[in-house]
């Protein structure tokens, strides 16, 4: 996916709150939306690289621009999480994610109870396959080489969880992937520090029959995609290796 607009680069001065930062360019200082509620501590300090989408003028947006880039030890994050539902969306369409392919119909927010699902997987010509339900979530946070999320308290993401646990006790085939909007990462696990309710609810949601996936991305200052698997820990010392990127994005799914 090219980013819709060429991306300007400037730098980071401070953030105001969860959706509000100001950085620097040419040598003025510009409010600027940020588009991530998360923590992104290891990101966001003064004087980072970063690269920003102006605001459409027919907007009624408070903010000169918004976030679109940071650069951490000389790799490109993406820190927009609305683009990761994009991404899936681009791939998924394209037949490129193998353990979810062979659906023809992509419904995007789907309303189960008294909330949305991402994705509903349906269609197709294999009258064997059943539907398949898809929440996608933003990762931006590395440590030494492990992709972790989420990097603050997720109720919300918690209660997702749930309800795929529910869907798939009803027979639902479902599942959960993370986009890595990074390169330098090597696998994936839930953070049990940063919210360990969420880390027990993924594992036990797994043990339920939720498939779990991961993908990092590449980025560049044109363009951001999905590229190949990672594997999925979701215990210390058990790692699941993904398959071999050409037949599948990573994935840990039991039961299929």
């Amino acid at each position: 996916m090219n980013w819709p607009t060429p991306l300007l680069p400037a730098r980071f001065i401070r953030r105001e709150n969860r959706f509000r930062a100001v950085v620097e360019m040419d040598g003025r200082l510009l409010p600027a939306h940020v588009p991530n509620s998360g923590r992104l501590g290891e990101l966001f300090t003064p004087g980072a690289a970063v690269w920003v989408a102006p605001a459409n003028a027919s907007t009624a947006r408070k903010t000169a621009c918004h976030l679109a880039l940071v650069e951490y030890a000389g790799v490109l994050v993406s820190v927009d999480a609305r683009l990761p539902n994009r991404l899936a969306a681009e791939a998924l369409s394209a037949g490129r994610l193998a353990s979810l392919a062979g659906y023809s119909q992509v419904q995007p927010e789907v309303r189960v109870g008294d909330s949305r699902l991402d994705f509903l997987l349906s269609g197709g010509s294999d009258l064997t396959r059943t539907r398949c339900w898809l929440e996608i979530k933003s990762v931006t946070l590395v440590e030494e080489g492990c992709a972790l999320f989420p990097d603050a308290p997720t109720t919300r993401g918690v209660k997702h969880l749930e309800e795929l646990a529910a869907l798939r006790r009803a027979g639902e085939r479902v599942a959960v992937g993370f986009v890595v909007q990074r390169s330098d990462v090597l696998r994936f696990r839930p953070h049990p520090t940063a919210d360990p309710a969420f880390a027990a609810s993924l594992r036990r949601a797994h043990a339920q029959g939720v498939e779990v996936y991961a993908w990092r991305c590449a980025v560049s200052h044109s363009a951001i995609e999905l590229t190949d698997p990672l594997p999925v820990d979701l215990e210390i010392d058990s790692v699941v290796e993904a398959p071999n990127a050409c037949a599948d994005f990573g994935s840990l799914a039991p039961g299929f």
